[in-house]
């Protein structure tokens, strides 16, 4: 395991015909400036590109999203919660 910062590491496992490059990040929240989010996406954006096209890339790690929080969603959330 390969540590690029805080947010973003990787790792190489060499497989018998191939090698798969996993890259983890730890996205910044809403909250943060967007400094700190657009440069926490750069490093991603390297370290992807320090790797060959060719090779297999999986991106594994907490990206923050938030599903389900739209407004259009809630008669579903809320009939699912009430079973």
């Amino acid at each position: 395991m390969e540590f690029v910062s805080d947010r973003v590491s990787y790792t190489v496992l060499r497989g018998r015909w191939c090698y798969t490059s996993f890259l983890n990040m730890h996205a910044p929240s809403e909250k943060k400036s967007d400094d700190s989010k657009d440069s926490c996406c750069n490093e991603l954006e390297q370290v992807s590109d320090h790797f060959p096209k060719y090779r297999m890339k999986i991106l594994l790690g907490d990206l923050n999203a938030k599903l389900g929080r739209e407004n259009i969603f809630n008669p579903t959330i809320g009939n699912n919660s009430q079973r």
